[in-house]
């Protein structure tokens, strides 16, 4: 009896161990192509992009969604290949340099030095289940702080629930793609009006 208890013990490890464990999927987000503006002259200052402060479901690589208003649950099996706020500074860092407008773009570090430092909290960066449909929802608050004078000269803000075509975490991806370029275009271009509106030196 003690033998065929062993034996049904080993059999049922065995069996475990050569179960196949569901492997992880990945996610990213790119930056959209960013035409330089014709005749564009570029503003002799430096902008450093700051850590983005979000809640801590948001520096965590595992996929977000939101059940109701205040409950919200993670996806072990889909992940970002990066923690969303590192995701939008880069996709940040990538778009102000490309519209060519600054004399330098960089990601703040212990050496890099700059005229303003850009920094913000990201709220939102999940897929919502909504009566109406499944949304991708990207909330984010930008300022730019002034290093020499010491002040925060601008603030803006986005938030938009981008509708999802299907239910796969694949086309949450695709929306909240979209929303978060949508985002960034509409803030780095209030940003660049700021610049715009200051008197020429």
């Amino acid at each position: 009896m003690k033998r065929l208890a062993f034996c049904l013990i080993f059999f049922v490890v065995i069996a475990a161990g050569c179960t196949t464990a569901r492997a992880p999927r990945y996610y990213f987000l790119t930056a959209a192509p960013v035409s330089p503006q014709a005749n564009a002259s570029r503003l002799p200052v430096t902008i450093l992009v700051g850590r983005l402060s979000a809640p801590r479901i948001l520096r965590d690589d595992r996929v977000v969604y939101g059940m109701t208003d205040v409950e919200m649950g993670v996806d072990e099996y889909h992940r970002w290949t990066e923690p969303p706020t590192e995701m939008i500074e880069q996709l940040l860092v990538e778009h102000l340099r490309r519209s060519g407008q600054y004399k330098s773009v960089q990601r703040i570090s212990s050496t890099a030095r700059g005229d303003y430092l850009l920094r913000g909290h990201l709220t939102s960066l999940n897929e919502r289940d909504d009566p109406a449909g499944i949304k991708a929802r990207f909330n984010v608050q930008l300022e730019l702080f002034d290093q020499k004078a010491g002040t925060v000269v601008w603030t803006d803000s986005y938030s938009h629930d981008e509708p999802v075509e299907k239910k796969s975490v694949s086309a949450v991806v695709e929306a909240l793609q979209k929303n978060v370029n949508t985002g960034i275009a509409q803030l780095t271009g209030s940003l660049a009006q700021y610049f715009a509106s200051l008197p020429a030196k």
